[in-house]
Parts: C-alpha cells; sequence; structure tokens
C-alpha cells in the first residue's frame, strides 16, 4: 500500500468515527453494563441458592431433632430471605409435614398455604393443596377444602385432586358429586396404579348407585 493510499485511508477511518463515533461507544458501553449486570445476577443467584442450600440443612437437622421452634424458625427465614429460590418450596413441605406430626396443624397450614401460593413450581403447589385440603377434611372444613381444589389441576395431579375432592363431597352428604367425582379421577389415574384404583373402586362401592 503506498503512502497516498494509506493517507485517503486513514482519512475515511476519520470520517466514519467522526460520523458514527459516539453512536459506537455508546453501543460498547451499553453492551458492557449488560454483560455485567447479567454476569450480577448469576453471582447473585448462585449465592442466593447457596445460602438457601445451607438454610435448607438447618431445616432438617431440625425436622431430625423434632425441633418445632426451631423448624418454624427456619422456615420463616427460608421464605423471607430466600423465597425465590427451590429451596424455599422444599422447605415449607419439609417443615409442614414435621409440624403436623408435631401436632401443630396451625403451623403446618401455615407453611402449605405459602407453598400454595408462592411455590416456583406447580407440582409443589398441587402437592401442597392436597395436603392443605387433607387438613381440611380432617377439621370438617370442607368448603374451603372444595375451594382450595377448584381450580383445574394439572394432568399428572388429577386424578389424586379428584379423588381428594370426592372425598370433601362425600364428607358432606353429596353423594351424587363425590360419585362423580371418583369416576373421573379413577380415570385419570395411570392403569399401572392399582391401588388408588382399587382404593377409589371401594369408596364407590360404599357409595353406591
Amino acid at each position: 500500500m503506498s503512502y497516498h493510499d494509506e493517507q485517503e485511508s486513514l482519512e475515511s477511518v476519520k470520517a466514519w468515527w467522526a460520523k458514527w463515533g459516539n453512536t459506537t461507544t455508546w453501543i460498547v458501553l451499553i453492551a458492557l453494563v449488560i454483560a455485567a449486570g447479567f454476569n450480577g445476577w448469576n453471582y447473585w443467584q448462585r449465592r442466593q441458592a447457596a445460602e438457601a442450600s445451607v438454610l435448607y440443612d438447618h431445616l432438617q437437622q431440625a425436622v431430625t431433632g423434632n425441633d418445632k421452634a426451631l423448624i418454624t424458625r427456619a422456615a420463616s427465614d427460608m421464605e423471607d430471605k430466600f423465597g425465590g429460590t427451590a429451596y424455599a418450596q422444599m422447605s415449607a413441605l419439609t417443615a409442614a409435614k414435621a409440624l403436623y406430626t408435631a401436632g401443630d396443624t396451625a403451623g403446618a397450614k401455615t407453611q402449605l398455604q405459602w407453598a400454595v401460593d408462592h411455590a416456583k413450581d406447580d407440582e409443589y403447589k398441587q402437592i401442597a393443596k392436597l395436603r392443605l385440603a387433607l387438613i381440611y377434611l380432617d377439621e370438617k372444613n370442607y368448603d374451603a377444602g372444595l375451594k382450595l381444589l377448584a381450580d383445574q389441576p394439572l394432568d399428572a395431579f388429577k386424578g389424586e385432586i379428584t379423588d381428594r375432592r370426592g372425598d370433601l363431597l362425600a364428607a358432606q352428604g353429596k353423594s351424587d358429586d363425590a360419585h362423580a367425582a371418583y369416576k373421573v379421577a379413577r380415570g385419570a389415574l395411570p392403569e399401572n396404579n392399582t391401588s388408588a384404583r382399587q382404593l377409589i373402586q371401594f369408596k364407590l362401592d360404599a357409595l353406591g348407585g
């Protein structure tokens, strides 16, 4: 390349920079800010997950030790500080089971309701609904149980949830509605789940009709 050609190339670069330099600089800066923010967000999420994992271990230790006060505190801390992590929904169900076993039905209901309202995964919400509805059934609070299960369930839980609805309806004395619910539940359960299907058939036979 000759000196003349180099000068022309340099002048072309200068002209382009004069026209687009500021725009290019802003684009680069914005890209760097976005990249930094993305990396920061990933770091924050990893740190949240790590801290939540430690707290979940503490909760499990409290469950093993049957320490009801510590179970409640650990679950509450998890929900307050790490409610957006997967550990929170796991903690809610774990704490609810332990509290119910310890005779703290109110505490168990609080944890299950939190999972219904805030769990990240719909599967955990469905499990929480099933367990909470069973407590309502024990308390003879049938309307609350039916309201809780009123939404369309996930296909994987249709059999279990409709079966629970049948239990609540049967307890209310609504035999026809319970019969219909049990038939839907039986049809929704997998063919290889013979024990659950047999139990539903037993309920249908008990209702008659």
